[in-house]
């Protein structure tokens, strides 16, 4: 792919941790996204955290013997699950398997650099509100719908953490009576809008296997009734729970990105009607689909890198 340009700043390192892959690059002073990888995430029962961390400083070197005269002054990290920025601590992740972990003091250990860090949402959050979809808007709800729902708040121009529980919209309850979710609720929004749960849900209402949530797209555009009850099923319970976001924060945006976004008008086009009809006197939010695909995350991370390094050089630090 084309190198990202974030603009002129700070050299930084940036890592996108997730439950598969890890994405790391650099970003020169000229904003340019350098050598980005995509390396499995390392699972060490015994020491999660450890292992991840000792993984970044080895592909820091790997990356920065690549582009010799590149020199970063700070890193970002970013992770899934509960995140505390503010103390930099992971306060949970079942899918890597720490919980209150050190995850910045032990980056700065093995990177020799400060860093800054963050959940992996609201990264992607903030890198749509500053480089893609949402630049015109400052109250943005972010919304990556794939195998589950991850979501981050920007409001006022700022992301918006809760002590790291907020944007969790996709454990928002949507069904009392519904199934259980991975996180251990029961009705999550997760477990019905999700595309591994349209999935799931058409395999298991039709006895038809299924490689993903088109596949189900494509099966209701043919008239098959279960594929259209789960489809309108899953779109109702998004605009729903969008409906309810709109009453309590009142964005000015939705934008919306992972595999589900890949469905287009047809996704975006009965969802807005949906969410119009639940609306009354309240703001109606634009309906975005995302623009920095899978490379949210990691150049949200970048952007956090680059404001730690303006801080640090604004008070005298190196």
């Amino acid at each position: 792919m084309e190198p990202t340009r974030l603009g002129p700043g700070q050299a930084v390192l940036a890592f996108d941790v997730g439950g598969t892959d890890t994405k790391s690059t650099v970003v020169d002073e000229a904003g340019r996204v350098l050598g980005l990888r995509r390396t499995p995430t390392p699972r060490d029962p015994e020491d999660p955290a450890g292992a991840v961390v000792r993984s970044l400083a080895a592909l820091a070197r790997t990356q920065l013997a690549q582009v010799p005269d590149v020199r970063p002054v700070t890193a970002g990290l970013s992770v899934p699950g509960l995140v505390d920025e503010r103390v930099g601590v992971g306060i949970f992740a079942s899918n890597l398997g720490w919980r209150n972990a050190p995850l910045r003091d032990l980056a700065e250990q093995e990177l020799g650099l400060q860093v800054a860090f963050g959940h992996d949402a609201r990264a992607a959050s903030a890198a749509e509100h500053r480089l893609g979809a949402a630049t015109a808007y400052e109250d943005v709800v972010v919304l990556t719908i794939g195998t589950g729902i991850a979501g981050g708040l920007v409001l006022g121009g700022r992301p918006y953490a809760g002590g790291g529980f907020a944007g969790e919209i996709g454990h928002a309850l949507s069904d009392p009576a519904g199934e259980r979710c991975a996180c251990g609720a029961i009705g999550c929004l997760e477990t019905i809008s999700s595309a591994g749960a349209i999935a799931r849900r058409y395999t298991a209402a039709s006895g038809i296997a299924v490689s993903g949530a088109i596949d189900v797209l494509a099966a209701a555009a043919a008239g098959d009734a279960d594929a259209v009850r789960v489809w309108d099923d899953a779109v109702g319970a998004l605009a729903e729970q969008l409906a309810r976001l709109v009453a309590t924060v009142a964005p000015e945006a939705v934008v919306i990105g992972g595999g589900l976004a890949q469905a287009g008008l047809a996704l975006f086009e009965p969802l807005r009607e949906r969410l119009d009809a639940l609306l009354s006197f309240h703001r109606r939010p634009a309906l975005l689909p995302a623009s920095l695909g899978d490379d949210a995350g990691l150049l949200g991370t970048a952007l956090a890198a680059r404001d730690l390094a303006d801080v640090l050089a604004a008070r005298g630090r190196p």
